[in-house]
């Protein structure tokens, strides 16, 4: 009798590590993606403040349509994208167009002086840190999801119910977005 209660507290004890460890995985994985709903939010932020920094910019540069149009393709890409690869790839691109508008701001200096605009640049540059730290709280998230699922015996549980390691929100090594976009006064 008392083997009969020992197997079943062994198979009971198996079963509460099975549910902890699910529950465990599902409990990493929602943070996970509200980290990157985070970001998501904090991207938002961003594409909506650069057609204002762009319409400001135009009523001072008017000749410089192409650096406009850049931002613009730069920015339907960014939104556009799907994977998190592949957002990471069109924000670095972003990042590089804004520089170049800023650029063209240091030729105007009516422009750095506008109100509206040293307003935009202080938006952007305070979004572009909400990003970075979002996108840090993301990767550390993801970190500790794809540890617990690529360790074992959690590789076994987690293969069991089909987790699968998250991809990180990483960029270029030369990215302009790990430098925040500067913006000079």
């Amino acid at each position: 009798m008392s083997i009969i209660y020992i197997v079943l507290g062994i198979i009971v004890a198996f079963v509460l590590y099975l549910i902890f460890k699910y529950n465990g995985f599902v409990s990493l994985k929602n943070r996970a993606q509200e980290a990157w709903a985070d970001i998501d939010v904090q991207l938002k932020r961003r594409y909506d403040l650069i057609p204002n920094l762009v319409n400001t910019v135009k009523g001072y540069a008017t000749h410089e349509s192409t650096a406009f149009e850049k931002v613009t393709e730069a920015r339907a890409k960014a939104m556009g994208a799907g994977t998190r690869a592949e957002k990471g790839e069109a924000e670095n691109a972003l990042s590089g167009t804004l520089k170049s508008l800023f650029a063209i701001s240091e030729a105007y200096p009516e422009l750095k002086a506008n109100t509206n605009f040293i307003q935009l640049q202080n938006e952007l540059a305070d979004t572009e840190n909400k990003i970075m730290a979002s996108r840090r709280f993301y990767n550390g998230n993801v970190r500790d999801f794809n540890t617990g699922v690529q360790t074992f015996p959690g590789n076994l549980i987690a293969g069991m119910f089909k987790f699968t390691a998250l991809e990180f929100f990483e960029l270029e090594a030369d990215s302009a977005e790990k430098n925040p976009v500067e913006v000079k006064f």
